[in-house]
């Protein structure tokens, strides 16, 4: 099985005077006062498509990326530690690809920066859904050396330093390699994350995706603020997040006596 994801790349400015020229071929779809929407079939081509593989897939992989019905989860302490820990420690993904990346044994031309440090270092490196040609969608990721932390849920006050360490380096790295405007950055986790190693996301303010909705992403400051109020807060509050419909999770809460209905 292979999974194969399709993605238009962004616009780049030099193409949009070739789309709007005369010889650009067009239907009005809708004309109302000062508004009118076009559909454009242009000569020139309107940039690239971005690929991403995943082969062999799994059935995992296959699920991951389908369309589904999606739904609202409120994960209390308890939830978490009898329902979705027992869960992420039977059935997660492999995480060998990410330790060939840690151990530069893959990938090691995509490295931006690393801190080597085992405790409170990171690697940094653009993520896959980037294609390093324009700063409007970027995208990078700072993944931890250490594997004690699976996500969030297991952060504690003893780690703030690890968080702000790869907060003020990460913007540190990126202002350095791409010229880039820190203060347009959004840097945040997800929870549920994609795979249980602790992974911090680094994106343009701009870049409109949807893994930055509420009910998936969770900034870094308000994160390192949480911890410090509390430390043991992320063991002891409540989190809502989007679950797609044939989510092994989500069966396990349904399991469990929860009803979606």
């Amino acid at each position: 099985n292979v999974v194969v994801i399709l993605e238009r790349t962004p616009l780049t400015e030099d193409l949009v005077d070739d789309i709007m020229s005369p010889a650009t071929d067009y239907s009005i779809e809708m004309k109302n006062d000062i508004y009118t929407s076009l559909r454009l079939f242009p000569k020139v081509s309107a940039g690239a498509l971005k690929s991403t593989v995943i082969h062999p897939a799994t059935e995992k992989h296959i699920n991951k990326y389908k369309q589904h019905a999606v739904f609202c989860v409120r994960e209390t302490a308890s939830d978490y530690n009898n329902i979705t820990l027992p869960y992420i420690t039977s059935s997660s993904f492999s995480l060998q690809w990410l330790y060939n990346l840690l151990a530069k044994k893959a990938e090691v031309d995509r490295i931006v920066y690393e801190d080597d440090d085992q405790v409170n270092g990171f690697m940094l490196v653009p993520d896959l859904k980037w294609d390093c040609k324009q700063t409007s969608n970027l995208y990078l990721c700072a993944v931890i050396h250490r594997r004690d932390i699976k996500s969030i849920r297991d952060l504690r006050g003893e780690h703030v330093q690890l968080l702000e360490n790869i907060r003020d380096k990460g913007k540190q790295a990126i202002r350095e390699k791409y010229q880039f405007n820190v203060h347009k950055l959004r840097i945040y986790f997800h929870y549920q994350p994609s795979y249980y190693h602790l992974h911090v996301h680094f994106a343009n303010v701009s870049y409109n995706s949807p893994s930055c909705t509420l009910g998936k992403a969770h900034a870094i400051d308000d994160v390192i603020d949480n911890l410090k109020m509390d430390s043991d807060y992320y063991s002891k509050c409540s989190l809502t997040y989007i679950l797609k419909e044939n989510d092994p999770l989500l069966e396990k809460f349904k399991e469990a006596g929860r009803c979606f209905d």
